[in-house]
């Protein structure tokens, strides 16, 4: 070896040393709270550790000759790129910017085309290599499911669990470490010393949390499958509907408020998930996004060959230009709303979230409530009020079963079919049940709503009360604006937040007790939340309801159906924009196209229940917004009452909806 070479690894190694350290420090960075001056830290530590790694991934190129000579492998420059798509990865979590998003997918897309991770010996020594490969397949997944990219998430689940399997055969006998998946995304990786455990226990569990995940990404994929005409997130050539637009532009509410920021979380035992990503907070996350410039998916065209591999279009040069997104962003569309997602919180970790809303929990997947332990104590409840701008609204969605100790994921054993269809039918709540919403007590001879008498349920088996959120939880946030989103079994109990608020009226939105569908048999169960469903993607809520399964044949159908919706919408639009008593609450938020597109959903929601559940049931099927909206809006007026009956006539279901019993 030349001196000029061995100075060439020296320095590599040098530069991988720095880089990993900085990395090791912006992975554990907290993702939240401490004010402006922690944001500053944040950014500050992520420009040191992409300085870092572009310097590194800089040099390997230049000098690759001379450190291939040295011994370099090739899953060295993969575990560089992946970790450099960690990051960016990192960033979009926590700035909700796609174009991280987008440069991430580069990374990863470069890794897999050009086999990075591929080609080592099946020897015990290359347990640490798969283990690489392993996550970063995990990592490409998310974030090719993120980004809908439905060829490649196909393609890299085939990969994937064929990579698991072979695993599995080649290091059986030979592995003495299990690799636990405890934080699949971070990049935390645990291993536990079997030592002496039994040889045939050992081989049944080497790659077990691997199957898992495999199993979670065939789950997910497939519950959506069949049910995607347009793109959830906003999308300008779909949801700005140009005959409203004007009516739109010229409105002025006396107060404007801008939606910058969300919380979303969910927490059902069983529930349709990918690492820490539920299908119900995916489609939230979906909702309240822009959809990227078409750019990127002309550019980056997946192309596999008949043999499963991709085809490589960058030749064997290993050169990965950083800004590649510079001509796949949208510069006219403007920023997302930064969102944070809390997977299966406690109760604690959503008011602690709450509490520094403006300062949010800039978090995917990257934490379990374990980790967040360390940020609860110091945080206190009344930061929402203080570092929340004043002319700026927080959306709150909560997912969670109002039924403490039982499972709320399965849907169809709290649903019932259409009278038409179905001989169960659902009996009334009542006020002595604990799913029966706000119960009222005696006080001074005057009937009161009690704050602490319901809840939504976050937690696992037991029935301990630090697991549950009362509706007198969120009462101090109210101080500030707030959109608030209650999907649960027991979201009626909310309603005692109306008039309870502590300066600023909420606006809310509360779904229905159960969900209905014409033949329940039909719908998995794991389908998410019908209510969900229908404010993110309300075409293919509505098929599954009455019973469709849409296919590639009836593309024309529903696309007739896409624009019945949207022509219904255009007037909704025009009919809010042009009220006279529309509540304040709606009014100052109804110019922001995310929570405008919301609210029409809703009406749409509301609407086509009304007309579908049985009308003597209708308390039990029905979402509830308040304040409410304007009357020239509500189901039984023409505007909204015409658009549903065009929609079932055209699907040729009106039989089954009450339109003469209304």
């Amino acid at each position: 070896m030349s001196e000029d070479t061995e100075r060439a690894l020296q320095t590599f190694r040098a530069l991988v040393e720095n880089a990993d350290r900085k990395f090791g420090r912006v992975r554990d960075v907290a993702a939240y709270g401490g004010g402006a001056s922690r944001q500053q830290q944040q950014q500050h530590a992520f420009q040191k550790v992409f300085k870092a790694y572009t310097r590194l991934w800089k040099y390997q190129q230049e000098n690759r000759a001379k450190l291939v000579e040295c011994g370099l492998r090739r899953w060295e420059i993969g575990e560089i790129a992946s970790r450099i798509g960690q990051l960016y990865f990192g960033q979009y979590t926590r700035t909700s910017e796609c174009r991280f998003l987008v440069e991430a997918y580069v990374f990863y897309e470069a890794i897999l085309s050009r086999r990075y991770f591929q080609g080592s010996e099946p020897n015990a020594k290359d347990l640490g290599v798969r283990s690489k490969e392993l996550r970063f397949y995990a990592r490409f997944l998310l974030v090719s499911v993120i980004l809908n990219r439905t060829e490649m998430v196909n393609h890299l689940v085939e990969r994937f669990g064929a990579l698991v399997e072979d695993c599995k055969s080649t290091f059986r006998g030979l592995s003495k470490k299990l690799l636990c998946v405890d934080q699949l995304v971070t990049g935390h990786c645990m291993i536990l010393d079997l030592g002496s455990v039994d040889e045939k226990l050992r081989m049944e569990t080497n790659f077990k949390e691997w199957k898992q995940v495999v199993q979670e990404i065939n789950r997910f994929t497939k519950v959506d499958k069949g049910f995607s005409f347009r793109p959830m997130r906003y999308c300008a050539t779909f949801d700005n509907h140009r005959a409203s637009l004007p009516c739109v532009a010229r409105f002025h509410a006396k107060r404007v408020l801008k939606f910058q920021d969300a919380l979303l979380t969910s927490y059902h035992r069983n529930e349709v998930k990918f690492a820490e990503l539920t299908l119900d907070m995916y489609r939230m996350i979906q909702c309240l996004e822009w959809e990227p410039s078409g750019t990127f998916y002309q550019k980056q065209t997946f192309k596999p060959k008949e043999n499963g591999d991709t085809i490589d279009h960058s030749g064997a040069s290993g050169i990965i230009d950083m800004n590649l997104t510079a001509d796949m962003t949208d510069p006219t569309i403007p920023p997302n709303p930064r969102k944070a997602t809390l997977y299966r919180p406690s109760v604690t970790h959503v008011i602690a979230a709450l509490s520094i809303s403006n300062d949010i929990a800039w978090l995917f997947y990257g934490f379990s409530h374990h980790d967040l332990d360390i940020f609860v104590l110091p945080l206190v409840m009344a930061t929402i009020c203080e570092e929340l701008p004043p002319d700026s609204v927080v959306l709150v969605y909560l997912s969670a079963s109002g039924k403490v100790g039982l499972n709320n994921v399965s849907q169809l054993e709290n649903s019932g079919g259409s009278s038409k269809y179905s001989r169960h039918k659902v009996p009334s709540q009542t006020s002595h049940g604990h799913n029966s919403g706000p119960s009222e007590t005696q006080n001074n001879g005057k009937r009161e709503m009690s704050y602490y008498d319901n809840c939504l349920w976050f937690g696992p088996k037991g029935n301990s009360g630090t697991n549950n959120l009362y509706p007198g939880d969120l009462i101090p946030f109210t101080r500030k604006p707030l959109f608030l989103i209650i999907d649960s079994d027991n979201s009626h109990a909310f309603k005692v937040l109306h008039g309870a608020e502590r300066g600023e009226t909420a606006a809310l939105f509360l779904s229905p007790l159960r969900p209905i569908f014409k033949n329940p048999s039909d719908v998995n169960s794991n389908n998410g939340s019908q209510f969900t469903f229908f404010l993110t993607a309300p075409l293919s809520a509505f098929c599954q309801m009455i019973g469709i399964f849409p296919n590639e044949a009836d593309t024309d159908l529903y696309n007739e159906a896409e624009n019945i919706i949207a022509n219904a919408f255009t007037e909704w639009e025009i009919i809010l924009c042009s009220s006279t008593t529309m509540d304040l609450v709606w009014a100052q938020v109804i110019s922001d196209p995310f929570l405008r597109r919301l609210i029409l959903r809703f009406i749409f929601c509301r609407s086509v229940i009304s007309f579908f559940c049985p009308p003597e049931e209708s308390d039990q099927y029905l979402p509830l917004c308040l304040p409410h909206l304007p009357s020239s809006v509500a189901p039984t007026s023409e505007a909204v009452r015409s658009a549903v009956v065009q929609l079932a006539m055209h699907f040729d279901v009106a039989d089954s909806f009450h339109f003469t019993e209304t």
